[in-house]
């Protein structure tokens, strides 16, 4: 069986392309305890933070299938932020409160189902 590659980062970028089409502001929480997230710790509370990844408040986002990287203020500091995709825990827009809300295991590979076994079957006359 061919193992396909996770579907978070398409869902992510979908979802932010609704969230900005629609007028409204791209937010995402994250688990700040994965390896190789990158935000500055001030701003981080119970292990999550809340970025908001919108077209005014960041430069130069890009969201691929392993990271959202982009710069930003905070506090007047320009910064930069990397996120990797699996640490993203949840994207709404702020204005509405509407997005998408992802399990913590949705990434991971499933094992498959095992078949069930096929009745032996003979027919009587």
């Amino acid at each position: 069986m061919m193992e396909m590659t996770p579907s978070r980062p398409y869902l992510i970028r979908a979802i932010y392309d609704w969230i900005v089409d629609n007028g409204c502001t791209p937010h995402v929480l994250v688990n700040t305890q994965l390896e190789g997230v990158e935000v500055p710790v001030q701003y981080v509370k119970d292990n999550k933070i809340i970025l908001n990844v919108g077209p005014n408040a960041t430069q130069a986002l890009v969201i691929d299938n392993e990271n959202i990287q982009f710069s930003a203020r905070f506090g007047g500091v320009s910064t930069q932020v990397k996120v990797p995709t699996r640490a993203v825990m949840t994207i709404y827009a702020r204005e509405t409160g509407q997005g998408m809300v992802f399990a913590e295991d949705d990434d991971e590979p499933k094992p498959p189902q095992p078949t069930p076994p096929r009745p032996n079957l003979r027919v009587v006359k």
